[in-house]
């Protein structure tokens, strides 16, 4: 008994010829082929996508550089900032202490013009109470040295308003001009500071 082959069917049965069979074999063979292209394109541009991330991520951008280089900016600014308040703040700390006690000192100047004028008046003497009264004015007058005084040298100086207080003009000395030829009250200054101008009489 023969057993003839049964011919192929499509699913709906119908019979598929020999030359439709080999067309929809090419067709399949070529929607494989363009899905494995396809594939392979969408692989290299995901790998390009990749590489270029990298690159980004390697080489920032100009803005990103931007962004750094004004951070850079800033950071020195603010660091320039906190070292000139470093030094306000420094420097007022130490005038705080160099003059906290101006106005201490400049009431105590009341005391040493009247140890001057005590000394002057007593010199032609020189009498043991004379000598004791010099011997507490220098160690009076040393105390307060110690604490940053200094006394204005003015006789026989160019009058200076800074340092000086012109009283009087004195026309009848010989000296030049504008010379501080007595002195009326002595002036001083406290760490370099005047908080007393010297009170003089200026050559004309």
């Amino acid at each position: 008994m023969s057993h003839s082959k049964k011919p192929d069917v499509n699913p709906m049965g119908e019979e598929i010829k020999p030359k439709k069979r080999k067309e929809e074999t090419l067709e399949k063979e070529k929607h494989k082929q363009d899905s494995e292209h396809k594939k392979a394109q969408e692989k290299e541009t995901e790998h390009k996508k990749e590489k270029e991330t990298e690159i980004r991520q390697e080489e920032p951008s100009g803005k990103e550089e931007s962004q750094e280089e004004e951070l850079k900016t800033q950071y020195l600014r603010l660091a320039a900032d906190f070292a000139n308040y470093k030094k306000r703040s420094e420097k007022e700390r130490s005038d705080i202490h160099a003059f906290a006690n101006e106005k201490l000192v400049a009431k105590l100047l009341e005391v040493l013009d009247n140890f001057d004028r005590a000394l002057v008046q007593g010199e032609t003497d020189k009498n043991p109470v004379w000598e004791g009264m010099a011997l507490i004015y220098k160690q009076f007058f040393g105390i307060l040295e110690g604490a940053g005084l200094e006394e204005i040298q003015a006789l026989g100086q160019p009058f200076d308003p800074e340092f000086h207080e012109a009283l009087m003009m004195d026309s009848s000395t010989d000296q030049e001009s504008g010379t501080v030829t007595e002195v009326f009250q002595k002036g001083y200054m406290l760490h370099k500071k005047v908080i007393r101008p010297t009170r003089v009489k200026v050559a004309q």
